[in-house]
């Protein structure tokens, strides 16, 4: 018990601390990214303009901190974001979106699989190559876990798919810890949060994929 309760002081510790060292930026960075999640379970547009916000700062802030598998998944969010305002902006003769949400079928779900395996694969080789000769900050299997799960969720997002925000909650946990031992203990709790509403995501879009399926 003396050990357990140490530990919570410590972290506790920790966190008032990492709240006071944290700059205005990843201030902004946290409110825009808990603003675009939000508006992305709204299925809402602005996800995307508010995202970009968001991950645009925190290139900026994991190049500083020499997070490079963050600063990667930041650039793709980045891009993709982009190309998922293209795809959820884009209407039919009746002003109708082309894109609903929908579940992905058995053959989607084997190239998100594989996607993934992909990505994990060559972020773990190459933050295992960045840590033995150039930085030491680095953690390659779990660096390489948040990135992965962070480039399929992101690519399933773009295209309305429910299985987004199985990947998103995945990227979550992982980075839970993941921030909080590398000092950014502040974005930690942001992921706590975004763990929160992924989970509300997922069953917003649930209804929603339920509710095209009956109009069909």
């Amino acid at each position: 018990m003396p050990t357990l309760l140490v530990s919570v002081e410590e972290i506790y510790r920790q966190f008032i601390e990492g709240i006071q060292r944290t700059s205005w930026l990843e201030f902004i960075a946290v409110v825009t990214g808990i603003a675009s999640v939000w508006f992305s379970k709204m299925e809402n547009i602005w996800v995307y303009p508010v995202g970009i916000i968001n991950t645009v700062i925190y290139i900026c802030l994991s190049v500083e901190g020499h997070l490079y598998g963050e600063a990667s998944v930041n650039l793709y969010y980045t891009i993709m974001s982009v190309y998922g305002w293209i795809l959820w902006a884009r209407k039919d003769e009746q002003r109708e979106n082309l894109l609903s949400v929908k579940f992905s079928s058995r053959k989607e779900w084997l190239s998100q699989v594989v996607f993934f395996c992909v990505f994990y694969i060559a972020l773990y080789a190459a933050l295992s190559f960045l840590k033995a000769n150039f930085t030491s900050g680095a953690i390659p299997w779990a660096d390489a876990l948040a990135s992965a799960t962070a480039y399929t969720g992101m690519w399933l997002m773009a295209r309305k798919k429910v299985e987004s925000w199985y990947w998103w909650i995945a990227t979550d946990i992982a980075s839970i810890p993941l921030y909080f031992v590398k000092g950014y203990v502040f974005t930690s709790f942001y992921y706590g949060v975004l763990l929160v509403l992924a989970i509300i995501g997922l069953r917003a879009w649930i209804k929603k994929s339920n509710i095209v399926k009956r109009q069909q």
